[in-house]
């Protein structure tokens, strides 16, 4: 008995350790997605121009890197202190720990080489060699051209300084040590000539990353068969919102929409004035203010891209109050 008692007590002690240092590896040694680049960006006019219209429109960084009010319909964002962050996700909006989103004014970043941030925004690494919990789609970002990218940087470097700090991200266990293995290394592509529209949708919809809110996830992956099925849940106070079907199914999606209704959907909230939203009514996570300014030729094209997608019945209830 002695001896089973004792082999017992050295299983669990080689358990144990094996369980330390899988531990360590993985807080020590990942990610690993390799040192920032030695980038010097040119901040053309040109750049700057571009970059503003993919940060402000396409891109959505000012959507989450802005504070939004959300007592008025649609949650308009702060223009006087773009970029400055400041949105918190917590438990009350399901989160597994509280992150603050940070503020990406150059009162923030002035610190941070053109590689660092361009390694941050493709592959979600800090330039402390932290972790940027995939709320960011850098997993999207991963996918663009890189010229995309440089033009979003030269751009940023642009905002108006705003002086505001937060706390560091804190996630929850185990999640605090399986966000290490999260990060990847960039695979860009080349952005398509807009002429083909298809493939040039298809790029927008990565870069405005349509997937990630419409389609269902389950601990945050995404369910396989319901990609832009809608349905992915949003707790908010007062209420959940739901995301909607985009898929080109006739009854639960958009496949009766034409080309103009997409567009027009999308001007929709551009020069309304908002009314305010009481505590469980109706409110919407998608930021229709930020997508407004897309220009009609992009919006055509991801009406198109979005029109190939295979139809999927899913219908969705938008909202449900608490």
């Amino acid at each position: 008995m002695k001896k089973i008692k004792k082999v017992l007590l050295y299983v669990v002690i080689v358990a144990v350790l094996f369980v330390i240092s899988a531990v360590s590896y993985v807080t020590l040694a990942l990610p690993d997605v390799g040192k920032p680049e030695d980038l010097k960006i040119a901040a053309t006019p040109q750049r700057i121009e571009h970059g503003k219209y993919l940060v402000t429109h396409v891109a959505g960084c000012v959507d989450c890197h802005t504070q939004r009010n959300w007592a008025k319909l649609a949650a308009p964002i702060d223009t006087n202190r773009l970029g400055a962050g400041g949105e918190v996700f917590d438990d009350k909006v399901d989160f597994p720990g509280v992150a603050h989103v940070p503020n990406i004014t150059p009162y923030h970043l002035s610190s941070w080489t053109d590689g660092e941030l361009f390694r941050a925004i493709t592959t979600g690494v800090k330039k402390d060699g932290s972790v940027i919990f995939p709320i960011m789609p850098w997993q999207y970002y991963s996918q663009l051209d890189r010229e995309d990218i440089y033009d979003i940087i030269a751009y940023i470097r642009t905002l108006k300084p705003v002086t505001a700090d937060y706390p560091a991200t804190k996630l929850d266990f185990p999640l605090n040590i399986i966000v290490h293995t999260m990060p990847q290394k960039a695979t860009f592509s080349k952005k398509p000539d807009p002429k083909d529209t298809l493939a040039y949708g298809k790029y927008l919809v990565q870069m405005v990353a349509c997937r990630e809110c419409h389609s269902q996830a389950d601990k945050g992956n995404l369910l396989p068969g319901l990609e832009f099925a809608g349905g992915r849940a949003f707790k908010m106070e007062g209420g959940t919102v739901k995301s909607a079907n985009i898929t080109s199914d006739k009854e639960t999606g958009i496949g009766n929409w034409t080309k103009e209704q997409f567009v027009a959907r999308f001007r929709l909230y551009q020069n309304m004035i908002l009314p305010p939203v009481k505590k469980g009514e109706f409110q919407t996570i998608m930021p229709w203010l930020v997508y407004s300014g897309m220009n009609t030729g992009d919006l055509e094209s991801i009406y198109t891209y979005i029109h190939t997608l295979k139809p999927i019945k899913n219908t969705v209830v938008k909202f449900k109050a608490d």
